[in-house]
C-alpha cells in the first residue's frame, strides 16, 4: 500500500473516519492528532467539529422538584399578574384562570381566581372559585367556592356558596353565603308589602 499524503504515524484514515449522524463516543474528538479527522475525508462531506467534551444527545426529562399544578392553574384562558406588577383600573373578563401575585385594583369576571401571597387585588370580583393566599378588598362574590388560606386576608363584602377559612385566614365586612342572600332578597319585599 501506498503511503500518499500521510506523514510518519498518522493514524490509518480509515480508523479516523466518524460518520455525522449519531452522537459522538465519550473521549473521540476526530483523529489522533486533533485535527477532526480532515485527512480521512473527501472534500464533498462537511467538515466534523472538534469537541472538547462528548456530545450526548439531550432527552427532556420531568422534573420531579416541580411541584403539580394546582386544579385552578390548569386549562382554558389564563391572565397571570407576576410579582410586582402595579394594574389600577381594569376591567377583566372572560378569564377562565386569573392569578394575582402583585397588586390589582380592578373589576374581575373569572372563572377562578387565587391570589398568591403578597398579592393584593382591591376591586370588584364575581368568581366561580376563589383561593386567597394574599389579600382581597372590596366586593367579592364566589359563586361556588370561597378559599381563605391561612395567609390570606378578605375584607368588604362578601358573597359566597361555599366557605373554606384555613387557620389564620382573616374574613371581615358583610359576609354571607348565597343562598341566605337570595332567601333573604326575596323575602324583604314580601314582608313590606304587608
Amino acid at each position: 500500500m501506498l503511503n500518499l499524503g500521510r506523514g510518519e504515524g498518522a493514524p490509518d484514515p480509515k480508523t479516523v473516519y466518524k460518520p455525522a449522524l449519531g452522537p459522538a463516543r465519550a473521549g473521540t474528538t476526530g483523529d489522533a492528532r486533533g485535527t477532526g479527522g480532515t485527512a480521512a475525508r473527501s472534500s464533498s462531506l462537511p467538515p466534523i467539529p472538534t469537541l472538547s467534551s462528548p456530545v450526548t444527545p439531550e432527552t427532556p426529562t420531568k422534573d420531579s422538584s416541580a411541584p403539580a399544578p394546582d386544579i385552578a392553574e390548569t386549562g382554558g384562558s389564563k391572565l397571570s399578574v407576576g410579582p410586582n406588577i402595579k394594574l389600577k383600573g381594569v376591567e377583566i373578563s372572560n378569564c377562565d384562570i386569573l392569578i394575582v401575585e402583585g397588586h390589582m385594583d380592578a373589576t374581575v369576571s373569572s372563572t377562578a381566581m387565587k391570589i398568591s401571597q403578597p398579592g393584593t387585588l382591591t376591586g370588584i370580583a364575581v368568581i366561580d372559585i376563589a383561593e386567597i393566599h394574599g389579600e382581597f378588598s372590596g366586593e367579592l362574590t364566589a359563586r361556588k367556592k370561597l378559599v381563605v388560606h391561612g395567609t390570606g386576608r378578605v375584607s368588604g363584602t362578601i358573597r359566597y356558596g361555599t366557605l373554606v377559612v384555613i387557620e389564620g385566614g382573616d374574613l371581615t365586612g358583610d359576609v354571607k353565603r348565597l343562598d341566605s342572600s337570595a332567601e333573604t332578597a326575596q323575602a324583604s319585599p314580601a314582608h313590606m308589602s304587608n
